[in-house]
């Protein structure tokens, strides 16, 4: 594939809510003394009066933004994913999830890719336990395009949504103007041989794994499924149907996140063979973010491998 501009969606968030910010003058960001991290303090910039720095206390942070969502307030609240989706679980459960309020999460620094942040900020669980909670729209796009309009979507969904974005710069392959809506997935490659279906900057991977599995006479379609809950589930078993195999890719725990959601989707409508690509049951470590995603299988290379291997 040509070289193309890269760009970390956690950037794209925070132009993202900016431009909406423009448009939109019940919507609020707030954030726990990260804005400059999870790229807020571009809307903090353009926007003071509706930015809230509510300090390291994102527990506070999650109430704050359930009690401005019953004024008619749109608040997304900001932090990395360790935080938002760990330190703040029972708040999101229970003054979120509970009452279904129409709140945003934006969590960045998601994955292994968080790099030399080591195990503690490397959150590799969030979509596990975001997914737990009943009524909350679990979503990570592939690139800034899909980001933006990933942010512009849940801006304009009613209820809980809980969006994953990252730390390390992606590439760019969609084009402007794309239509995400959530709840669906997004092919990008058609094939017979076996389904790839990812999410994250592993969408960028599976694309390159199936151009090199071409090569081999293999012939791999690649789903973007963006929303690992609601789960396009019509696409999941179309893609089994047409190719007998499927592979999942995800920065991601293999326990409770995309994978774990395809598998429970076709377990029960279309028994179908399955491999998961994801953090096998271990923690990370500190490292560049290019070299963990290498030693830990997040790859074009090892995706290619599994599928010749499938």
């Amino acid at each position: 594939m040509a070289e193309m501009k890269k760009i970390a969606t956690r950037e794209s968030y925070g132009k993202a809510l900016a431009e909406l910010g423009a448009e939109h003058e019940n919507l609020v960001v707030l954030d726990a003394d990260l804005a400059g991290a999870t790229k807020t303090a571009t809307f903090k910039k353009a926007f003071p009066q509706r930015h809230f720095d509510c300090g390291i206390a994102e527990c506070n942070m999650i109430c704050t933004a359930a009690g401005m969502s019953t004024t008619g307030l749109v608040p997304f609240a900001s932090s990395f994913a360790m935080f938002a989706a760990g330190r703040a679980f029972e708040q999101v459960r229970n003054s979120i999830g509970y009452p279904h309020l129409n709140v945003k999460i934006g969590a960045t620094h998601g994955g292994i890719s968080v790099g030399e942040d080591g195990a503690s900020h490397q959150c590799c669980e969030d979509f596990a336990v975001m997914r737990t909670i009943p009524g909350m729209v679990v979503m990570s796009p592939a690139d800034d395009v899909e980001a933006r309009a990933m942010v512009r979507a849940a801006y304009e969904y009613e209820g809980p949504v809980y969006m994953r974005f990252g730390r390390a710069a992606v590439p760019v392959f969609h084009e402007e103007g794309m239509d995400f809506r959530i709840g669906k997935g997004e092919i990008l490659k058609d094939g017979t041989d076996v389904a790839i279906i990812a999410n994250g900057l592993m969408v960028y991977e599976a694309l390159q794994a199936a151009e090199a599995l071409t090569a081999d006479g293999i012939h791999a379609m690649v789903i973007n499924m963006a929303t690992i809950k609601p789960l396009d589930e019509e696409l999941v078993i179309a893609a089994a149907q047409k190719c007998g195999k499927v592979i999942t890719c995800e920065e991601h725990s293999v326990i409770g996140g995309l994978g774990e959601a395809v598998c429970s989707c076709l377990s029960e409508k279309l028994p179908t063979p399955v491999k998961r690509i994801g953090v096998n049951d271990e923690f990370g470590h500190s490292g560049p973010a290019d070299q963990l995603l290498k030693q830990f299988g997040l790859c074009a290379e090892h995706i290619a491998e599994v599928a010749k291997a499938f």
